[in-house]
């Protein structure tokens, strides 16, 4: 096992386009840690890198104590786990396993134990005669991933190696690479654009997003899972983690004896000092327009709810997705949706105006499917204002941060 360490990489084609920019990480020695974020934000890139399957520009990476920038790939002790099997149909599950260690004229015997060994831990013994066109999706990924395995690396690096496979085989197989790198304990790199992969696979999340003219670098932060759902530095990870998105809208802060208040389209609740605590200079934007979040898990179906009536809202639902144990409910407010001069950037990128967004914002809040809301009906819901969070809108970053979101 090793250690792989970044040290301001950049990559830029030949044509001039730059694909990474300024990524600076650390990947501790037997940690799994996930890069994630949305199409052409280099995280795939960064892991060719790593692999040496792309060239590195700019910066230092090393993988244990050895600089690797210009180390050819075969010689990094690395295993990399592709998002297309790339097995060999005409070899048996057993010789596509053990052709990597045939090409390094290993022992027989010690080939065979390394594939009978990964067979037994990936539950695929059974497997080992047959061909890959008479297995599963999940089973040919079991198999992809047990030729990994066999080469015992230093590191794994995995690129969306279950974005074939249907939701219901994603989300075993997912359980089933967390088991296996508990038994492991190897050093992972796992790039996805599925945020709730990252969240429930990482030891630690790395959020990347496109580089720009004005943000030439792509690395948004590095955390635990729990940290960015609960901290996010900025508006980009705000809402790009968490499943639903959190809801975003314009507020204004004003003080409130020795608390504060926030009003938002036509609304007015008082913060909770948890709030006001985790805002560090909160009361310097009292007077500002700033940016709310909310977290659909912040609300609460008022009839059931304990919490203080002050912060409850009166709306009109549009659509109530039921879902069993709890229902998401969803409805509009009369507020111009959240445009901050990062998020223009974001919306000129994809074709969009600001004139296009329409008056109104669209919010979700997670409720007790105890509580029947038909489509169409007024409902009050109550929001945990322990649970907010502010952001500036010139700068995008979460007040009390020092993020880099220029």
């Amino acid at each position: 096992m090793a250690s792989i360490t970044l040290e301001d990489i950049g990559k830029v084609y030949p044509d001039g386009t730059r694909a990474v920019g300024q990524v600076d990480l650390e990947v501790n020695d037997g940690e799994f840690l996930v890069l994630v974020g949305p199409s052409g934000c280099g995280k795939s890139t960064v892991l060719r890198m790593i692999a040496g399957l792309e060239d590195i520009t700019e910066g230092k990476m090393s993988i244990g104590e050895r600089v690797v920038n210009d180390v050819p790939p075969k010689d990094r002790d690395i295993a990399m786990v592709f998002q297309n099997y790339a097995l060999y149909p005409h070899m048996t599950v057993r010789d596509n396993m053990a052709f990597g260690l045939k090409l390094r004229k290993m022992p027989k015997d010690e080939i065979e134990r390394r594939v009978n060994e990964a067979a037994e831990i990936l539950e695929i013994t059974e497997f080992l005669d047959r061909k890959p066109k008479a297995l599963s999706g999940g089973q040919r990924q079991r198999v992809a991933m047990g030729r990994a395995i066999v080469r015992e690396p230093s590191a794994f690096l995995m690129d969306e190696p279950l974005s074939n496979l249907d939701a219901k085989l994603r989300v075993q197989m997912r359980t089933e690479l967390g088991r296996l790198h508990n038994r492991l304990n190897t050093t992972t790199v796992y790039v996805t654009h599925d945020q709730i992969e990252a969240m429930t696979l990482g030891h630690r999340v790395a959020v990347m997003r496109p580089v720009s003219a004005k943000r030439p670098f792509n690395l948004q932060q590095v955390a635990a899972p729990t940290e960015l759902f609960n901290n996010p530095v900025n508006l980009f990870v705000a809402g790009f983690i968490g499943s639903p998105a959190m809801n975003m809208v314009y507020g204004e802060l004003t003080r409130e004896g020795d608390g504060m208040r926030v009003s938002f389209a036509g609304h007015s609740i008082a913060v909770d000092q948890v709030a006001i605590d985790a805002h560090p200079g909160l009361e310097a934007h009292i007077g500002e327009k700033i940016v709310l979040g909310i977290r659909p898990s912040a609300f609460e179906n008022a009839e059931i709810s304990d919490r203080d009536a002050d912060g409850t809202i009166r709306v009109t639902t549009d659509v109530n997705e039921h879902l069993g144990s709890e229902s998401y409910v969803h409805f509009q407010i009369d507020s111009p949706p959240v445009v901050t001069p990062d998020i223009e950037e974001l919306l000129a990128d994809s074709g969009l105006t600001v004139e296009s967004l329409g008056d109104q914002t669209k919010f979700t809040a997670r409720v007790s499917s105890d509580v029947d809301v038909p489509d169409g009906s007024l409902v009050d819901l109550v929001i945990d204002t322990a649970k907010l969070h502010f952001f500036e809108i010139a700068t995008s970053a979460k007040i009390g941060t020092a993020a880099k979101v220029s």
